[in-house]
Formats: structure tokens, C-alpha cells, sequence
């Protein structure tokens, strides 16, 4: 269901692809915001949705595990980069606390040239904001 057709070489995606991706996880953190748990599910890989058949289960486990993704009170976008084949979207965030993290988002283009979500890791950040 996923389609590959990236440069094998980090850091060459193209503009257009970037700024897909950057919409769909901007799409997606609007959704946590208004808690819209099916519409935030919909920005996830088909393997995700399948094992998140009731999108009110899929929005608990982000509240619960990814608590800064769900609210966050700033969000920056960092380059996007290509490791063998496949792309990463680093994203800072900072927390109610202003606490920062780095949200590490693993996307995947679609056979309909779709990007989607293919997962998220969350890592502490350096410092605080002020």
C-alpha cells in the first residue's frame, strides 16, 4: 500500500513533497486540538488505522503516550531528511511547562501520492522556552 519512489541520498526531497508532509502532521496536531479523534487518525498509514479500528482508542494513546503531540504550546518544523528510502520529519515542540521535545515523525507516501504518518517518536529536547 505504500508507494517508494524517494532519492537514496539524505536530504534531497523535494520542495513539494515537504511541504505535503508538513501538512498532513499540521492537519493531523489541528485535529488532537480539537479533539477530533477520527479526523486525526485519518493522517495515519493504512497499518495504523487498521490496528486503531475505533479512532477514540487511537486519540487516548496519543493523549496518554505522546501528551506533548496532543497539547503542545509551540511548534517548529525542521528540515525534513531521507534515510534509505525512507523520511523523516523532525518536529520541536514545547509543552504547557515550555519544556522541549522533538517529535520524530516517520512518513510514507501512499500509492495515490498521499503522505501519511507512519509513526512518531518523541525525544527531550535541549532546554526550556522562555
Amino acid at each position: 500500500m505504500l508507494a517508494t519512489s524517494l532519492p537514496a541520498h539524505a536530504g534531497e526531497l523535494p520542495a513539494a513533497d515537504a511541504k505535503q508532509i508538513r501538512a498532513v502532521i499540521e492537519a493531523q496536531l489541528a485535529a488532537f486540538a480539537a479533539d477530533d479523534a477520527q479526523r486525526a487518525l485519518s493522517y495515519a498509514a493504512p497499518d495504523i488505522r487498521q490496528r486503531y479500528t475505533e479512532s477514540e482508542r487511537f486519540l487516548t494513546m496519543v493523549r496518554e503516550h505522546y501528551p506533548v503531540v496532543y497539547r503542545h504550546a509551540s511548534v517548529g518544523f525542521l528540515p525534513p531528511e531521507v534515510e534509505d528510502d525512507e523520511v523523516f520529519q523532525a518536529v520541536e515542540m514545547s509543552d504547557t511547562n515550555g519544556v522541549l521535545w522533538i517529535a520524530i515523525y516517520r512518513m510514507g507516501r501512499l500509492e495515490d501520492g498521499h503522505w501519511r504518518i507512519m509513526g512518531c517518536r518523541v525525544v527531550a529536547g535541549e532546554g526550556r522556552t522562555i
